[in-house]
């Protein structure tokens, strides 16, 4: 008698799977992370979505960090390397290159605190490195000092964009600032005589201002701090 059920089809019978590659796990991963979220982009989760078994991505990515690390490779294909053939100033290029760099952290919050540990190693992450040498090759900085220049600018932006998806993630977030804007306002001029005089100055200017006058500090700081021997 036939109850309606449809028989199993045989494995014959099923299309078969597409093959594993790296681009095509990675571009799987992005898709996770977009939709899902980056703390449901795990090996067994990946693997799931791909119809496969764990062990079959480890023969292509060593683990979940390098998982992340390729995630953070493949989105940095969007930061803005134009400025760099600009004809503006170069501190000027140099900040609009960090800044698109810190947006493009800013879409992804969770990306952003994995880029504060990731370590990137494809064209994208070294285009983005060397469009910063070039800049600061440009601006005479001595090429010792750039070396180390170029990590503490990439550590600036991540972890602003980190800092600022916490906030963005926490509702109470917005509370705590006003009530720091008012216990800066209330101080005493006897006890906190330079909180009171510069209280307003203290919470001044956009996220976007003080992100820029960040990146001209370091970068300045780079180009006139000469490395010291240990």
């Amino acid at each position: 008698m036939n109850s309606g059920t449809p028989a199993p089809r045989s494995r014959r019978e099923r299309p078969a799977k597409p093959a594993l590659t790296y681009e095509g796990i990675v571009a799987t991963a992005v898709r996770l992370m977009r939709s899902e979220g980056l703390q449901r982009v795990t090996m067994r989760r990946l693997a799931q979505e791909l119809d496969t078994g764990p062990a079959s991505l480890y023969v292509y990515v060593a683990n979940t960090a390098a998982l992340h690390a390729a995630i953070l490779e493949d989105l940095l294909g969007a930061v803005d390397l134009g400025p760099v053939g600009a004809t503006c100033d170069w501190r000027e290029r140099l900040t609009a290159v960090l800044g698109s760099y810190t947006r493009v952290l800013f879409e992804y919050p969770s990306l952003a605190h994995s880029a504060l540990v990731a370590r990137p190693s494809g064209p994208n992450y070294l285009a983005l490195v060397e469009a910063v040498l070039a800049l600061l090759h440009e601006g005479e900085v001595p090429d010792a000092q750039a070396a180390w220049g170029v990590d503490i600018l990439l550590q600036v932006a991540t972890a602003t964009a980190a800092e600022q998806s916490t906030r963005d993630g926490d509702l109470a977030a917005d509370d705590e600032h006003h009530a720091l804007v008012q216990a800066l306002r209330s101080v005493s001029t006897q006890t906190h005589p330079r909180i009171a005089a510069l209280s307003a100055d203290l919470v001044s200017g956009t996220p976007g201002q003080r992100l820029a006058w960040i990146f001209r500090a370091v970068i300045n700081g780079a180009k006139t701090t000469p490395r010291q021997p240990d």
